[in-house]
């Protein structure tokens, strides 16, 4: 079997070619490979059945169960996301600033790809098309490492690109698969400083514990989604209704669904009981605290736990606050600076909120199921970053270069 360290020599020998590819030769390519997802769909889906038997034969829960499955609208979305990364701008060599100085020279920032981009990420095989796509894309070749749960998935996928890609111009190694999913694999991938300049890893506080003990490469945390939406004491109860059921129903499984609710005092008694009857009669467990057990006897207890739980499923937490300050607070203690949302009608209340939630994406009157690289208009998205550095909130294709400075003389020289 080819080592970790092979694949990302493979990769980086590539990256060149890749960084030199002209942006009309990449949108071809990318609107290839995305022909060849919808030629492959019959191939990719017995693939992916496979993959999906087998963890269900495991044991594995639904959630997992639902970002592994490949449907025929997640396989046309795959492939319409590499035609909307191909629509976007070329972000490499854009001039971002430009000026001249007293001595004639004349000074450019200009945008630059990364080089090579490893991405880990767990049971979602369409990762592998966004990823592969948004590397190609902003001139970077890039390595994958999926769960062992979705390999067959990935492998194909993987195949498909690379051939239509190769056909299109694409270095056949600008896209490389690490088959081996154990977790030496991914600490070897970590520590491959020199040949990876950024990792991305996609997954749970396992992952994220392990790559920030563990790696010497450039990171950027896609971390947890403990997500929040706050309903102000002005909001439009209807809309707020609205808001909160598709936060938190229309996918639970993914990491900027809602998974606490904060609700003004003053709009508590009028709006929860009816609201929480809406969230029940979609399935979910509701969990509150003693004023909500209050005014819904149906809902269970809520704990410190639950308001620090990414539940991934149909369960909410529900609190009731007496202002937008304890809100806040709430919010910035618990939350996992991924998607916010406040519903109110009143501008300073958003504004406030807007400024003082430390987040990657805040929402004024929208669902947090927004939070996504391609409600952005990204086309896709590499991750969701909930740092601070070098990237924050959906990571779309300027997020994937750096920058360099070139500098135009006539012969100067420094007196």
């Amino acid at each position: 079997m080819t080592s970790v360290v092979e694949i990302c020599e493979r990769a980086a020998a590539a990256a060149p070619q890749v960084a030199r590819l002209s942006g009309r030769s990449k949108d071809a390519a990318l609107s290839m490979m995305a022909d060849a997802l919808h030629e492959a769909a019959p191939a990719l889906m017995e693939a992916n059945d496979a993959d999906v038997e087998a963890a269900r034969a495991a044991g594995t829960g639904d959630t997992i169960l639902d970002r592994l499955t490949l449907t025929e609208k997640r396989l046309t979305s795959m492939a319409e996301g590499l035609r909307a990364v191909a629509a976007q701008p070329d972000p490499v060599g854009e001039i971002t600033e430009g000026w001249k100085r007293p001595n004639g020279l004349t000074i450019e920032k200009v945008r630059v790809p990364l080089g090579v981009i490893a991405v880990i990420y767990e049971a979602r095989p369409n990762v592998t098309a966004d990823v592969a796509g948004l590397c190609l894309k902003s001139g970077n070749a890039c390595v994958l490492r999926g769960s062992s749960m979705a390999l067959r998935s990935n492998r194909a996928i993987v195949s498909v690109l690379t051939e239509a890609g190769r056909a299109g111009g694409i270095p056949v190694d600008a896209v490389q698969l690490i088959p081996d999913a154990d977790r030496s694999s991914a600490v070897e991938l970590m520590q491959a400083k020199g040949l990876v300049d950024l990792i991305v890893p996609r997954g749970g506080k396992a992952l994220i514990d392990t790559i920030q003990e563990h790696a010497t490469v450039p990171f950027i945390i896609d971390g947890d989604g403990n997500c929040h939406v706050y309903v102000d004491r002005s909001a439009d109860l209807d809309m707020a209704t609205r808001i909160v059921l598709n936060a938190k129903t229309q996918r639970p499984s993914v990491c900027n669904a809602a998974e606490t609710l904060l609700v003004h005092q003053e709009v508590a008694d009028k709006w929860l009981p009816e609201a929480l009857s809406s969230l029940a009669g979609a399935g979910v467990e509701v969990r509150g605290d003693a004023t909500v057990r209050a005014l819904w006897p149906q809902a269970n207890e809520a704990t410190d736990e639950d308001w620090a739980t990414e539940y991934l499923d149909l369960t909410i937490a529900v609190k009731v606050v007496d202002s937008i300050d304890a809100a806040i607070q709430h919010v910035n203690r618990w939350g996992t600076s991924n998607a916010e949302a406040i519903v109110t009608a009143d501008l300073s209340a958003a504004r406030r909120f807007t400024a003082e939630v430390d987040s990657g994406s805040i929402f004024v009157n929208a669902s947090t199921r927004f939070s996504d690289g391609g409600e952005f208009g990204y086309g896709a998205e590499i991750g969701i970053s909930t740092q601070k550095l070098h990237a924050r909130g959906p990571m779309g294709l300027r997020e994937l270069t750096t920058t360099k400075y070139v500098v135009w003389g006539e012969g100067q020289t420094r007196p």
